[in-house]
């Protein structure tokens, strides 16, 4: 057995049966896990992966191994790690995962430089915390990185960032802009589990209470239409003109965020970025109001300011934490620390949806290891005909048959001559 750092390897019995439910709803990761088994494209690859420690990304590292890859994983946020899943992987499948539920940040930042220590060639990253701690601490790894794949959009965000300051010595696949990963992991798995956590840790009625979405991208619309089905009164929140827009045409009120804050009852943040719930709007909230984040990392709502401004924090119940405003005395109540809610109070997305992000992180591994130094430096996308053939597989799945063009209409379609 592995190096590995895990709560208690007692636990995997309930981790190897979990795997196996998640396993049901993933016939895509499925089919390739059992293509590398035969093909054995990762052979000898180490692959360090920084993931949410979840039965759904149980099976993706089962698809790497399956490859022949060698393999490390750790957490992608402290509160994210299902315990009984990490020990499944230790003691089930001889992978070393170093990851706590509830670990604190000087451990998960320790656990990101052991997978470093490691020596990875492939990175599999979901926040691009593992990319930038290489490129701040270990920039002599990156001579040896055959390349790294991005789940998220946050990642992605700080990837570009990277790349406009030079700071990127080998390629990027960011999964995330995959379409059969960000059309459906982004908006339905983030719509339904976002919910998941929030009514896990309130068990609140959500009918008839205004809803506040900020920020409207594809989780953002997720969230929303959520929130619209379980019979809230949404609001949604923008810096983008043409996603505002949209989000008016979709039914939805659009205002900015000081004057939402004062009639939000639920506040949900989802934009990738600092801030965006920020002292002035906490200081205008109403007595109750309930704040959490769906985006990455934990900067979307100021707890800081909310901490200087406010007593606390008080624990209600699990993932809920009070705080008491001096000035006004009325109370907000913030979920799982301002973290995921949807993967600290919840399980995270459903493995159905998963099944198709999961399957683009274990296709663009594949693609770096067969094209290793072709791909120049940089940001890519995984190329269209995989993308496409995810959603084959996935609509063959279920059952679901579509047409194809006609030898006249490939034609058609490539011909300028036709017209009035």
């Amino acid at each position: 057995m592995r190096g590995y750092e895990v709560k208690d390897l007692g636990l995997a019995a309930l981790g190897v049966a979990r795997l196996e439910w998640a396993d049901r709803e993933m016939p895509v990761l499925r089919a390739i896990r059992e293509r590398f088994a035969r093909e054995r494209p990762l052979e000898g690859v180490q692959i360090a992966a920084c993931v949410h420690v979840t039965a759904e990304s149980g099976n993706l590292a089962r698809a790497l191994i399956s490859g022949g890859a060698r393999l490390i994983m750790v957490a992608s946020n402290p509160l994210s790690t299902q315990d009984d899943i990490a020990a499944a992987l230790v003691k089930e499948f001889d992978i070393s995962v170093f990851a706590l539920k509830g670990e604190d940040v000087e451990t998960y930042h320790r656990h990101i430089r052991i997978a470093l220590d490691a020596n990875p060639q492939v990175l599999i990253d979901d926040g691009a915390d593992l990319v930038a701690t290489l490129v701040r601490e270990y920039p002599s790894l990156a001579e040896q990185v055959i390349g790294t794949t991005e789940e998220t959009t946050t990642g992605v965000i700080r990837l570009r960032a990277m790349a406009a300051r030079e700071l990127l010595r080998f390629p990027v696949i960011a999964v995330n802009d995959s379409q059969t990963k960000h059309l459906f992991d982004n908006r339905y798995g983030t719509g339904q589990s976002t919910w998941d956590g929030i009514l896990r840790a309130t068990n609140l009625l959500v009918a008839g209470k205004h809803v506040v979405v900020v920020g409207y991208g594809m989780c953002g619309r997720g969230v929303a239409m959520r929130a619209r089905g379980l019979g809230a009164r949404v609001i949604v929140t923008e810096v983008d003109p043409i996603r505002a827009i949209e989000a008016v045409m979709d039914g939805y009120d659009v205002m900015p965020i000081r004057e939402a804050a004062r009639l939000g009852e639920i506040f949900i943040t989802v934009t990738g970025n600092r801030h965006v719930i920020d002292r002035e709007h906490l200081l205008a909230m109403k007595d109750g109001a309930i704040l959490c984040n769906a985006g990455h990392f934990d900067v979307e709502i100021n707890l800081d300011a909310l901490r200087e401004i406010a007593d606390g924090p008080r624990k209600i119940r699990d993932f809920v934490e009070e705080y008491r405003i001096r000035q006004t005395g009325r109370r907000l109540l913030v979920l799982a620390e301002g973290r995921l809610v949807n993967l600290a109070a919840a399980e995270g997305h459903p493995p159905a949806v998963m099944d198709l992000s999961f399957a683009n992180q274990a296709l663009a591994v594949e693609y770096l290891v067969k094209r290793r130094g072709t791909i120049p430096p940089g940001i890519h996308v995984l190329p269209l005909e995989i993308d496409q053939e995810i959603a084959r597989l996935k609509l063959r799945a279920m059952g679901i048959e579509i047409d194809e063009l006609t030898e006249e209409q490939r034609e058609y379609l490539t011909t300028w001559t036709c017209g009035t």
